[in-house]
């Protein structure tokens, strides 16, 4: 059955990748649908790699053994970056809502965005984290090795997952708000040769090694952390979540959560943890209190389905949680008291790579490059429009709350990341009605479905 399954996902999906991509050499999109090693010989997934050099021989250099990448970093490395080879084509002045311009890279797919205020952090397979203010180059740092595909924000210290399963802690100087020192990599160095010391500390990987239970041994998907900031999670392609307290970066538990890839985690209402897999499912993971510390529990499986689970995305002020799928969809739930399956929104061609929400609007980008503008009436779900503008696949999104007089609409400026190396900058209005299609937007009826605007359907 598993074979099956796994045969008709790769044959669905390549299908997919035929109908979306000219280049026969870029026929991969942004999650992982197999659980073959990172280093087998092209394997049967989409790789969120994408066309990378790093997708099938990852280069294996001395930074990579935690002996050489401790924890405290002594050199307090800063950014080596002199010159961009960004440039950013922005108007700040633009009235209406729609596109208001791109920050273009010369080379390299876009894999991470996170937002705050007016700062931009962009990862790409450069290695790099670019710095954005007010949407003009401010600052940047690079790390050693593994491209950056996630970026998460705690207070003054910011949080990186990269394609070598490490994850990276940087700080803005004390001196200079454009200086980023690294100060950590996860595990710590102590921790590593603490726990490297036990032989009940390893477990088999299925490279047929052994390694410790700490350390993720593939690349990693995605980061979230609690809503308290206490705990940072971090999903791999290794089918484990760790958790790691934040205040001194100990990880405090390993989750065996799935048969295949980890694609997607996020924490959402009431403390629960949701992970979404390559194996067609997603999780409901609930936190409890154990002793001194807590520990995580496997509370219901929300959903099983034959293709891949790609993006989660968790809107806590009306407790909804969304779900896109490889096959396009994007699935929903409501959680009052107990979760129940609110419908379908069907607006992609190709593969839903990622999920934002904010306010009552959510965002889907999808591999068939475009972005779907959704917005919630109570438990129905409206499509407003198309955000069009991108040539490749929309890989990251993050979107910010953009500061209005009072008793104004609310507006919010959406980051597209993509992988034709572009980060595209929109304004979208709360108020916006699907008949308003600006620079960049289309009217929802060039959807690939017959329904009419209310797209918001129960799953059959």
């Amino acid at each position: 059955m598993r074979n099956s399954r796994k045969s008709k996902m790769t044959t669905e999906e390549n299908s997919h990748s035929k109908q979306a991509l000219s280049d026969p050499n870029e026929d991969e999109y942004s999650f992982r649908i197999s659980h073959k090693s990172e280093t087998s010989h092209l394997p049967p997934r989409l790789s969120s790699d994408y066309s990378s050099p790093l997708a099938t021989s990852p280069t294996r250099d001395s930074s990579a053994s935690p002996y050489l990448d401790p924890y405290w970093d002594q050199s307090h490395q800063t950014s080596p970056l002199s010159r961009s080879p960004w440039t950013s084509h922005v108007e700040n002045n633009y009235s209406y809502t729609g596109l208001m311009g791109s920050l273009v890279r010369e080379e390299g797919h876009i894999y991470s965005l996170a937002a705050s205020g007016d700062l931009l952090y962009t990862g790409s397979d450069s290695k790099n984290i670019r710095v954005w203010k007010n949407h003009r180059e401010f600052s940047g740092f690079k790390s050693n090795s593994g491209l950056v595909k996630a970026i998460i924000l705690c207070g003054e210290r910011i949080f990186t997952g990269h394609q070598d399963g490490k994850i990276r802690v940087w700080k803005v100087s004390g001196k200079d708000s454009s200086v980023y020192n690294r100060i950590g990599t996860l595990p710590t160095l102590m921790a590593y040769i603490k726990t490297s010391m036990k032989p009940s500390n390893y477990i088999q990987t299925r490279r047929n090694r052994n390694t410790v239970w700490i350390k993720h041994f593939d690349a990693i998907s995605c980061l979230s952390m609690s809503e308290d900031q206490k705990l940072l999670y971090s999903a791999s392609w290794d089918k484990t979540i760790k958790v790691w307290r934040a205040s001194d970066s100990k990880c405090l538990e390993s989750i065996q959560a799935h048969d295949d890839a980890v694609n997607s985690i996020v924490v959402g209402f009431n403390g629960l943890l949701f992970s979404g897999s390559a194996d067609g499912t997603v999780k409901i993971w609930r936190k409890e209190s154990q002793g001194k510390g807590t520990k995580h529990f496997f509370s219901q499986t929300l959903l099983k389905q034959e293709c891949a689970v790609t993006a989660l995305a968790v809107d806590p002020s009306s407790n909804f949680l969304y779900c896109g799928s490889s096959d396009g969809l994007v699935n929903f739930w409501q959680g009052d008291k107990l979760l129940s399956h609110g419908g379908v929104l069907r607006g992609h061609k190709l593969a839903t790579l990622c999920l934002a929400a904010a306010g009552n609007l959510i965002f889907s980008g999808s591999a068939d490059n475009n972005i779907c503008v959704w917005k919630r009436d109570g438990a129905e779900h409206m499509c407003l429009s198309v955000l069009s503008g991108h040539s490749g696949p929309v890989k990251c999104l993050a979107v910010e709350e953009e500061q209005q007089q009072k008793g104004s609409d609310k507006q919010f400026i959406v980051y597209s990341g993509s992988l034709d190396k572009s980060v595209k900058i929109w304004r979208i209005s709360s108020q916006l009605v699907p008949n308003q299609a600006e620079v960049g937007m289309s009217p929802p009826q060039n959807f690939p479905t017959s329904n009419s605007c209310r797209v918001s359907q129960r799953r059959k």
